[in-house]
């Protein structure tokens, strides 16, 4: 058992480093960074600078202007966080390529213009101004080669194993060289949560310092940076008098202080000429966005979630205020040691004391332990106590009381646990199956539609789900949704739901949007787990073919046309149901024509992934979708699409719940002779379609 610890500790497989984090981020919660400088001040564009100026990305002129009132305050460095791989779309020639009615003098005239990169790069030039580089795993053709950094003289001995990036996503070449220097903004969140950034990462081949390593060069005009290693197997950047302790793939762990609100200015405030320049004089200016609808927030070990600008501040308030944290090579080998000596030291006391004294010194080791770990974090060295306590409590156990016999009770128990939950698992799964409604029995009952659907759950239950319901005589509601997460959760999630949201339609009426909103708000009520839903529901009213529809972030739907034709409905109009309070959604509205039919998915169908780890993707459901004729039977389309999306996976594993409903409406009911659709629809079909394009 020594052994196996030690060996763990050492090895440090995931489970054993997630342990690990999440003790680091406990000292983190415990300790939070006090903030002793204020270095860095954040431009922030946030929802009311959005509101005010319009949304995101802004003209390059637009930009431009908030970079000059920046620099009009004599900032030491402006550092943007903000990437710019485009050309601007709103330059005066791009605008009359869009306008092609303008008159040909206005056209000429706008040709001759500088565009607003020209602009923008004007504005750069010559000021203290560092871009965004973000690293990618695969090369990005646009831009073939490293991009132009900041040497780094390294000393003499081998070249550190820093991370590896095989391209760069940048701002365009125009912008690129106006600037005084590019860095790196790139993260590697280990279990969702951002803890260490490369402040030096190789990008194809070159190294790259991080954004906030290049401001503080330019800032203070120095020429190259200096690397060497230094104890414990890691490195020191060295800038000038300033140094920096890194580990040894150029990272750097974060030490947290708490969220401020008096690092950031309002980008519209400074736009206004209504904030102070005091806030800018002299300071390392970051200019970011943090709007809600921008998605640039990370989860930090604090357990709240920071713009990805202010990690940027944080670093730059980690380096003036020297608060490093470093994890030394030998920390593995210490805590190894530590743990070896704890469980001699109990195999030299339990054997011979009373289970007081036994317990007493557990309880002391333990203790010892814990304290050693929060004096490490005080002077910056990240020690884990976690493994070796756990180590010298099980040496304990297994001291005291283990046998083989009880070793083997208790796998007779986790096995007959196992088959039990096994058995729940198969209940569950008839259950949600169960739940689904009877659609042969709707569509004898309404002749003028036609529908079929197909659930397949990843697991043995899923999140997924659809409906399809009659409201009244001449109405049918349907839904499809999809839960975020897998399992039981997920599926207990769903039939929540579902429920609430056919209740919803059958109270609100006609509005699928009122629905929609009363839904959530309902179902928000009771989400202790944080989950959410993408919904897209409807109303179809046979007499006339009216759809009214709304879609809260899911999947848009297929529209299948009499002719052969298919059109996608636009993207979702609304955000997933509990994810913003109150939010009013909209109904949409759409007249379908006589064997018009609508076919509507979850992601599960689009991101099916076979072993290449290749997705199905929207393109080969079109091909699937397109082949079908106008007189094809509901079921015939789904069997269709189940068929080729199974050929694609082969024997891979699910990788997510796979839900299809197709509806076709037959047309307006003439004469309302009930028994004449009814012979129609049960008419036998022509004949099935192939799905990749022909028929069969």
């Amino acid at each position: 058992m020594l052994l196996a610890l030690g060996a763990l500790i050492l090895a440090a497989p995931p489970f054993v480093e997630a342990l690990r984090e999440a003790v680091f981020d406990g000292y983190q919660r415990l300790w939070p960074r006090e903030r002793l400088s204020a270095p860095a001040t954040i431009v922030e564009i946030d929802e009311a600078t959005l509101s005010q100026l319009g949304q995101w990305p802004w003209p390059r002129t637009q930009l431009a202007q908030l970079i000059e009132r920046i620099a009009a305050a004599q900032p030491a460095v402006i550092g943007l966080d903000l990437l710019l791989p485009e050309r601007d779309r709103f330059s005066p020639a791009a605008m009359e390529k869009l306008l092609p009615e303008l008159p040909a003098a206005l056209s000429a005239r706008l040709r001759r213009l500088p565009s607003n990169d020209e602009r923008l790069a004007r504005v750069l030039r010559g000021k203290k101004v560092v871009i965004a580089v973000a690293g990618l795993e695969a090369p990005d053709p646009r831009y073939p080669g490293p991009p132009a950094a900041a040497p780094v003289r390294m000393a003499a001995g081998a070249e550190p194993p820093l991370r590896k990036y095989a391209g760069r996503l940048s701002s365009i070449d125009e912008i690129a060289r106006a600037a005084a220097g590019q860095g790196l903004i790139s993260a590697d969140p280990s279990q969702g949560v951002v803890r260490r950034i490369p402040l030096l990462a190789s990008v194809s081949g070159t190294a790259v310092p991080a954004l906030t390593l290049e401001m503080l060069r330019v800032a203070t005009g120095a020429p190259e940076f200096g690397l060497r290693r230094a104890p414990g197997g890691l490195l020191e950047l060295s800038l000038g008098d300033l140094t920096v302790p890194l580990q040894r793939d150029g990272s750097l762990w974060l030490r947290y202080g708490p969220h401020d609100p008096a690092r950031f200015v309002s980008a519209a405030t400074v736009m206004q000429g209504k904030a102070n320049p005091e806030l800018f004089q002299r300071r390392l200016v970051l200019v970011g966005v943090t709007g809600l609808g921008l998605l640039d927030f990370q989860p930090t070990p604090l357990g709240e979630r920071m713009p990805g600008v202010e990690l940027h501040a944080q670093v730059l308030e980690q380096i003036f205020d020297r608060a490093f944290l470093v994890r030394p090579a030998w920390a593995d080998a210490l805590e190894a040691a530590v743990l070896a000596a704890g469980i001699l030291l109990l195999m030299a006391v339990v054997p011979k004391r009373s289970v007081l004294v036994s317990g007493l010194a557990l309880a002391a080791l333990l203790a010892g332990l814990a304290a050693a770990g929060l004096g490490a974090f005080a002077g910056g060295l990240l020690l884990d106590p976690a493994w070796p306590a756990i180590g010298v409590a099980l040496a304990f156990a297994t001291l005291l009381a283990a046998t083989l016999a009880e070793a083997e009770r208790q796998r007779r128990v986790l096995r007959e646990a196992a088959a039990r939950a096994a058995g729940e698992l198969a209940a569950a799964r008839r259950i949600q199956m169960g739940l689904l409604p009877d659609l042969p029995g709707l569509q004898r009952s309404t002749p003028q539609l036609d529908v079929a659907a197909l659930l397949e759950p990843a697991r043995s239950v899923g999140g997924d789900f659809y409906d399809c319901v009659k409201l009244d005589l001449a109405r049918i509601f349907f839904v499809v949704g999809d839960v975020s997460g897998k399992g039981m959760p997920a599926a207990l999630f769903m039939a929540v739901s579902k429920a609430i949201l056919r209740a919803a339609a059958a109270r609100t009426g006609a509005d699928v949007g009122a629905a929609m909103m009363r839904a959530g708000a309902e179902i928000a009520r009771e989400n202790p787990e944080q989950l959410f839903v993408t919904v897209f529901a409807g109303i179809l009213d046979l007499r006339t073919g009216m759809l009214e529809y709304c879609n809260a972030g899911h999947e848009p739907p297929y529209l299948l046309g009499p002719a052969g034709t298919l059109e996608r409905f636009p993207v979702a109009g609304g955000p997933p149901l509990c994810t913003l309070a109150d939010h009013a959604y909209l109904t949409e509205y759409r007249q379908l024509g006589a064997d018009d039919g609508l076919c509507v998915l979850s992601d599960g169908v689009t991101e099916a992934m076979n072993r290449r780890l290749q997705l199905y993707g929207a393109t080969r459901l079109e091909r699937v979708l397109g082949s079908a004729r106008p007189d094809t039977p509901a079921d015939a389309v789904v069997a269709a699409v189940q068929q080729d999306v199974q050929r694609f996976v082969g024997d891979a594993a699910a990788s997510d719940d796979l839900t299809l409903l197709v509806l076709r409406w037959a047309g307006y009911a003439e004469g309302g002779d009930e028994d004449s659709a009814d012979a129609d629809l049960d008419a036998p079909v022509a004949g099935l379609f192939d799905p990749v394009g022909g028929r069969h």
